[in-house]
């Protein structure tokens, strides 16, 4: 026996009914926006002491946080571990996660990680527990960029988030996108101030659309932004007050053309806490150093070369293959390796200059003085010496380097790109 042909049609429907509901409701739960937070569960790490050399290799890109832990972006997660100086990544001390939002930036400060996405959301979390600490809305991130598998860009290289100690003592979080930008305490995440970045192009151009015309580029130790505004004319570089948004000196290089590229120097993870800058015509690599104070930018010849690093007063640069250090207010020489021929300048902070060998020694020296304050290879068990430096990073005496396959292909695919599955190699110096 068999159902009635009218009650087998019934039951059909339902059973299809039922199906449809449960597909749907499988496609909201994997489609729905969603936000994942997986506190730590562990105490905080103590800071850690390693002993010079090479800690360890990790697959991806380290961001060290409070000297205590490494935090790391994937596409659409940012997640940290512990100890700082693991010889491994290790299973995460905690993670967030955001859906369908990819993660564009992450930017630190003391133990606050705050982290910026592609619909422009920002999301701070406490770097000692993972906990979101505040959220706010910001400006979505100026166009798509590449970012490989290790995060180095965003991590290493984050864009269009800053964050500046205010005169007043207060720590300010500035977002800038092609339209607006907004600037929120660190602490809390409560509006301060925002701002248009466009001017509307008038009728009789083809177009009455919203332009972007002001660039914010980086913050300086006295907590100014640094802005390329060519809104109303040439461009000129304009320093903006971080805790109340309010222009101060608006200056323009001697002699400079209509169109400005200014390159902040002497910074911080992230363009932040800048000492100098070095402004060039797009395209020209002749550019002019300044370094920057409670005025107008004063002339710093020695950081006119492209290559010239900033750190505790001292311009260093490999002039003819040799590693110079000058003072950066006088241009005096005030040291110089030319023990050290064919070195490269891969990073600085503060008190390490840290170049790389053409036989990939790690050399670090004092930036007052040039003396050497450790050299060793880097090289981390059997993967040898064979490769070439990609992205760089320095921080709390710590070096990180990107491993590339030689020869470098920069259109070739991942595998192809880095030398090996765990491409970082990671340092106390």
């Amino acid at each position: 026996m068999g159902f009635p042909k009218g009650r087998r049609r019934f039951v059909v429907a339902v059973v299809a009914l039922l199906a449809t509901a449960v597909v749907a409701a499988t496609v909201y739960r994997v489609l729905a926006p969603a936000e994942v937070s997986t506190p730590a569960r562990g105490a905080y790490p103590a800071a850690a002491d390693p002993a010079v050399g090479v800690v360890g290799r990790l697959p991806v890109a380290p961001l060290i946080v409070d000297g205590r832990l490494r935090v790391y972006a994937a596409h659409r997660q940012v997640y940290a571990d512990r100890p700082v100086d693991g010889r491994h990544r290790t299973t995460p001390y905690w993670s967030y996660r955001r859906w369908p939002a990819k993660l564009d930036s992450v930017v630190a400060s003391g133990t606050t990680v705050v982290t910026r996405w592609s619909d422009g959301r920002l999301v701070a979390l406490d770097a000692r527990t993972g906990r979101v600490a505040w959220d706010a809305d910001g400006p979505a991130p100026v166009g798509e960029r590449t970012v490989r598998r290790t995060g180095a860009a965003a991590v290493w290289a984050p864009r269009g988030v800053f964050v500046a100690r205010a005169p007043d003592g207060r720590q300010v979080v500035a977002a800038a996108g092609a339209e607006w930008m907004r600037a929120v305490d660190l602490a809390d995440g409560r509006e301060l101030w925002r701002s248009h970045t466009t001017v509307t192009v008038p009728p009789g151009d083809g177009s009455d659309a919203a332009a972007g015309c002001r660039d914010v580029v980086g913050t300086t130790g006295s907590g100014q932004l640094l802005v390329v505004d060519s809104c109303a004319g040439p461009a000129v570089v304009e320093f903006r007050d971080a805790a109340t948004g309010a222009v101060g000196v608006r200056w323009r290089p001697p002699g400079a053309g209509d169109r400005l590229v200014a390159t902040p120097v002497g910074c911080g993870n992230g363009r932040t806490g800048c000492a100098g800058l070095r402004t060039a015509a797009p395209g020209d690599d002749a550019g002019r150093g300044w370094l920057l104070g409670a005025g107008e930018p004063v002339p710093a010849p020695a950081l006119d070369r492209p290559d010239a690093e900033l750190v505790d007063g001292t311009a260093v640069a490999v002039v003819d293959g040799v590693p110079v250090g000058r003072s950066a207010r006088t241009g005096a020489e005030l040291w110089r390796r030319p023990d050290l021929p064919g070195a490269r300048l891969i990073a600085v902070q503060p008190g390490r200059v840290h170049l790389l060998t053409e036989t990939n020694d790690l050399v670090t020296l004092d930036p007052a003085t040039g003396a050497q304050r450790s050299f060793f290879a880097l090289n981390a068990g059997s993967d040898g010496i064979g490769w070439a430096p990609g992205a760089a990073y320095a921080a709390d005496g710590f070096v990180a380097v990107e491993r590339l396959r030689e020869p470098v292909d920069p259109t070739g695919d991942d595998q192809r790109y880095y030398l090996t599955s765990e491409p970082v190699i990671l340092a106390a110096t």
